[in-house]
């Protein structure tokens, strides 16, 4: 059988537990999968390019997911006009301050010759700024935060279209990755790991903890969508009347047509996102990059920057998962921090690189639909085999009753063996890199 025949039928097999689903349980539950197997396979996609590329370990993917998040929040919520005139401005002028505090100590560092002098301005530097910063931040902030806090309590946006919130949240992600990289690039990749992981942890901390800049874990609801609402439709008489031609009720017509929509959006990102990495790959750029990944003195011997073109893939890698980020939070029409774990969007995204083939985008993008489908899929098909291997037993048996409980830990349990199997018998994924 040859190689694009394997894939293909690979692909099929995954479109076809997709289908399966929409007989057997429902379509949207179908479409629900469908659509977030396409946000997961971007994040693959941006993972793929760190690791498969660049052999970039980056276990901060939870962070960059949540920036994407919270531009939509900050480019398509309408603002908050009390909040803005109790203390927009004086935030500002706050975050102004505290960013030419550090320019400022950067600078010094850089064109002060070494000596007492240095250090003392730079600690001059630093304890006032952050006294200036502390002066004009919390007053304002405490201002915000007062401003009718059980439903707004913060900013809000541009109150531009959401879909503008998608490239905000790539160049978000991206300018994150870009302050983390020119700091952790720079480390061994055990030392990148754990950095990547704790900055990661502090982005969530922050989004958390900082009510006035999207309401912390009172979470922010009603996201603008850029497709039509499902009680739109529905009061449609246009819609009723083809919904009805087609022998569908209204109601179910129409969540089914907003899925559609979505997953035809979610569908012409990936695609386009893909198109770019293989072009990618295939360039100078990308034989360099892979070149770089198989032996870094030997690229460095060749006159390469080792660290400039880490940085440039951590960059491009972090932008794409953070475009994920707006996707999903768009698609869920609310963002809830305390929802970002690095179990669902650290652990899991690498588990879709591993087993669909690192350094393949295909791969990835494979082994994001199917690791998002069992993910899914597991916990319900577990939940039945219990119930069916429990069939015979007495209703007050210990077995089964720790047999009906341990349903809850299939997902890992699956996770783990698939995992296991995967590096056992085809250790380099599915669609292995060429």
């Amino acid at each position: 059988m040859s190689e694009m025949m394997k894939n293909t039928l690979l692909f099929a097999a995954v479109a076809g537990l997709i289908v399966l689903t929409g007989f057997v349980q429902s379509w949207n539950s179908a479409l629900l999968i469908l659509n977030m197997g396409l946000i997961s396979a971007i994040m693959a996609l941006g993972v793929n390019l760190q690791w498969g590329f660049a052999g970039l370990f980056n276990v901060g993917v939870m962070g960059f997911v949540a920036l994407g998040g919270l531009a939509t929040v900050l480019v398509a919520m309408p603002p908050t006009q009390e909040a803005w005139a109790a203390g927009g401005l004086r935030v500002i002028v706050a975050l102004i301050a505290g960013a030419a505090t550090i320019a400022g100590a950067v600078l010094t560092y850089k064109r002060m010759p070494k000596g007492r002098s240095r250090t003392v301005a730079l600690l001059a530097i630093l304890v006032g700024g952050f006294f200036l910063y502390r002066w004009l931040f919390d007053p304002a902030v405490e201002a915000i935060e007062g401003v009718n806090p059980a439903a707004t309590g913060y900013l809000g946006g541009l109150n531009l279209p959401v879909l503008v919130a998608w490239p905000v949240g790539g160049l978000l992600a991206a300018g994150a990755a870009w302050l983390i990289g020119k700091t952790a690039l720079g480390l061994r990749s055990d030392y990148l790991a754990i950095a990547t992981l704790g900055i990661a942890e502090i982005i969530i901390a922050v989004m958390k903890n900082e009510d006035w800049l999207a309401r912390g874990v009172k979470n922010v609801i009603g996201i603008p969508r850029p497709v039509p609402y499902e009680i739109d439709l529905q009061q449609d008489p246009g819609f009723v009347e083809s919904a009805s031609g087609l022998g569908l009720d209204p109601v179910i017509a129409s969540t089914l047509y907003v899925k559609l929509l979505y997953a035809g959006l979610f569908a012409v990102v990936l695609v386009v996102l893909l198109v770019m990495a293989q072009l990618a790959l295939k360039s100078p750029w990308g034989r360099m990059m892979r070149a770089i990944r198989d032996n870094e003195v030997a690229a460095e011997a060749m006159g390469k920057d080792v660290t400039k073109r880490h940085l440039q893939i951590f960059i491009l890698g972090s932008a794409i998962c953070g475009i994920a980020g707006a996707m999903m939070t768009t698609l869920d029409g609310q963002l809830t921090p305390g929802t970002y774990q690095p179990l669902r969007f650290t652990f899991l995204i690498w588990v879709m690189v591993i087993v669909g083939g690192s350094g393949n985008n295909f791969g990835a993008v494979l082994g994001g639909f199917l690791i998002w489908f069992l993910w899914v899929q597991v916990e319900p098909v577990g939940i039945w085999l219990m119930q069916v291997i429990t069939s015979g037993m007495a209703e007050d048996s210990a077995l089964r009753a720790h047999l009906l409980d341990s349903t809850a830990h299939m997902r890992l349990l699956t996770m783990g063996v698939i995992l296991l199997l995967v590096l056992r018998f085809s250790p380099r994924g599915l669609i292995p890199e060429r």
